[in-house]
């Protein structure tokens, strides 16, 4: 089966584009090419990699010709000159969805997030929301994905804690009550989304996907920082600190240590779908925990932050 995959070379697209390969598929890589995490995946055979945004329909439609099913994993968690969540969350969305039914495709996931929801006060989740609601409304037979917080090799949590635990002596805890998390593996969310692409489940349904043990925020970075080998000095801050911290990493960092966006999300906590989404079928539910071993398997090399994480080397 050939099947698209936008925001192929990242973190999530990455992974199930491998996973897709190992098990005889063709895979469709859709990029801009500036990630460069996993260069060797887009010489892999049966992948064709496609090195165009998802503003331009007409070249979309062009690279869906012969898919089966497409990903859309495309995504951002902050905004950056002209990537911004209306440009990329929403009218990207529309032009993908334009594109599928243009030329066929037969299924379309979206990867969206737990909480996303209309009138909430956060831009991100609010033009995720927007994309739901355009996939919705689609003609396409979809599945969307609410997730939360999604770890593993190539993520962007256990790199930036385990680069931030090399780094510095003292670790800011997000705000002066503990909120609730449910780590979830990307393996376990890669096959989810397989069995939506390729055996079509979870046919016109939002679904609620967390992973199978809740832990608090201080629970969930002590074990990254054991896992590590590096235990430094937590402290809460209170969430304007923080604020002020997102907006220093923004303006500085090519990945920042925190965003906005992602302030806001652990703010609230990430156990609970807002709005109500289908649970998953006992079979499809996340089944790994975050331990140790996962954790390990996860991480990326250890060291510190330095100048290559700068926006301006």
């Amino acid at each position: 089966m050939k099947i698209a995959i936008t925001g192929g070379t990242g973190f999530v697209g990455g992974n199930l584009a491998r996973y897709l390969i190992q098990n005889g598929h063709e895979v469709v890589l859709i990029a801009r090419g500036q990630d460069h995490r996993d260069l060797q995946i887009r010489q892999l055979s049966h992948v064709t990699f496609v090195p165009i945004g998802t503003s331009d329909e007409v070249k979309l439609a062009e690279a869906f010709k012969g898919c089966h099913a497409a990903a859309h994993c495309a995504g951002i968690n902050r905004e950056f000159g002209e990537q911004t969540y209306q440009s990329v969350h929403i009218e990207a969305t529309r032009h993908v969805v334009n594109a599928a039914e243009r030329v066929g495709v037969k299924k379309m996931a979206l990867l969206s997030f737990l909480r996303a929801r209309p009138n909430c006060g956060s831009p991100y989740q609010e033009s995720k929301w927007a994309a739901e609601e355009i996939v919705r409304s689609s003609r396409l037979d979809y599945t969307i994905l609410k997730a939360g917080v999604i770890y593993g090799h190539g993520d962007h949590m256990l790199d930036h804690l385990s680069h931030a635990f090399q780094t510095f002596p003292i670790f800011g805890l997000v705000g002066m009550k503990d909120k609730p998390i449910r780590p979830t593996a990307v393996e376990d969310v890669v096959r989810i989304l397989t069995a939506c692409l390729v055996e079509g489940r979870l046919s016109r349904q939002t679904v609620a996907v967390v992973g199978p043990e809740q832990l608090t925020l201080t629970e969930a970075v002590t074990r990254v920082a054991k896992a590590v080998g590096r235990v430094p000095l937590m402290v809460r801050l209170p969430i304007f600190v923080h604020q002020m911290f997102a907006y220093l990493f923004e303006l500085t960092m090519k990945v920042p240590l925190l965003s906005s966006a992602q302030l806001r999300i652990l703010s609230e906590g990430i156990t609970e779908v807002l709005p109500y989404a289908d649970p998953l079928p006992d079979d499809l539910s996340p089944k790994i925990s975050f331990s140790n071993e996962q954790i390990k398997k996860g991480l990326p090399e250890l060291k510190a932050f330095g100048l290559k994480d700068l926006r301006w080397f």
